[in-house]
């Protein structure tokens, strides 16, 4: 290789003798450039061929020209790794060039998009810590989620009731035959109210976490209310325990609503159950509650 690149460099410069006529100027610099370049090789194998070291004896200025001169021939000078390239590069360039360039965002680009799908997951992320956090508030709901009956043994004892109500509307025709008691089942007001009370024994039974409650007392009371052709019904439930009795008031009105409709669906289909609410409660650790206060 070096022989080939030797006889390419003698080559050159004789024609650059016959063409120019500076043979012994060139070939004075051809001496040198040749020591330049096996130099390296003999002594420092990795080091650059080309160097701007200057060494006893040589001229500064001469291996400049010739480094120039050679470059022109053969290109720019090797890295020292073996690799195409300049030799040495400056830790700023270096540094731009893998820094990637802060990306542009063209004028015409709509950002609405990625807003709201922004807005969309924090709404998402927002309603699920609410869920979580009120899921840590209800007293029949575990940690993983699962259902669970309340412990209730660490509570007091103290008197509690509650007052709950609802409505069945008749409609005008059925509203009459019940004012009348001439429906074919009998004293529908009087079974319904039964019903009731019973229902609010039960209602252990027919929801599952509730606890089974030793009731004191039980009312249920059922009012025709000709303005709208319906059955008013209220219910109360009191007892003297550990926990609540809204459940069981609320069993107790719906209960001896279904009777109603029980005892006149042969008469019309069209009977409606609503408003089924707990008005107020009193005892226990939240007190006194009331609707609209």
């Amino acid at each position: 290789f070096r022989f080939a690149i030797d006889s390419l460099c003698s080559s050159c410069f004789f024609f650059f003798n016959c063409v120019c006529g500076e043979g012994s100027k060139m070939l004075s610099k051809l001496r040198h450039a040749m020591f330049l370049r096996r130099y390296p090789i003999v002594f420092s194998p990795t080091k650059r061929v080309f160097s701007s070291k200057i060494f006893d004896g040589i001229d500064a200025q001469i291996v400049n020209e010739l480094n120039q001169e050679m470059q022109s021939i053969f290109g720019a000078e090797p890295s020292p790794d073996g690799f195409s390239g300049p030799a040495t590069m400056d830790f700023s360039e270096l540094k731009s060039k893998i820094e990637s360039p802060k990306p542009t965002i063209p004028e015409h680009f709509d950002l609405k998009p990625q807003n709201q799908y922004q807005k969309a997951t924090q709404y998402e992320q927002d309603a699920e810590m609410a869920s979580n956090s009120n899921m840590s508030r209800l007293t029949h709901v575990g940690v993983s989620g699962e259902a669970q009956m309340v412990d209730v043994s660490s509570k007091d004892n103290t008197k509690r009731s509650a007052l709950a109500c609802c409505k069945v509307i008749l409609g005008q025709r059925v509203f009459d035959l019940v004012l009348a008691n001439q429906m074919g089942k009998g004293d529908v007001l009087g079974v319904a109210k039964i019903a009731g009370i019973n229902g609010a024994k039960q209602t252990s039974s027919l929801i599952p976490l509730c606890h089974n409650i030793a009731l004191t007392h039980v009312r249920v009371d059922l009012r025709l209310n000709p303005e709208d052709f319906s059955v008013d019904i209220e219910g109360e439930a009191s007892c003297t325990g550990k926990t609540g009795v809204e459940m069981e008031a609320l069993t107790a009105v719906s209960v001896a609503a279904l009777t109603v409709y029980d005892m006149c669906k042969a008469a019309s289909k069209d009977i409606c159950i609503t408003d089924v609410r707990l008005e107020r409660k009193s005892g226990g650790k939240s007190g006194f509650w009331s609707r609209g206060e």
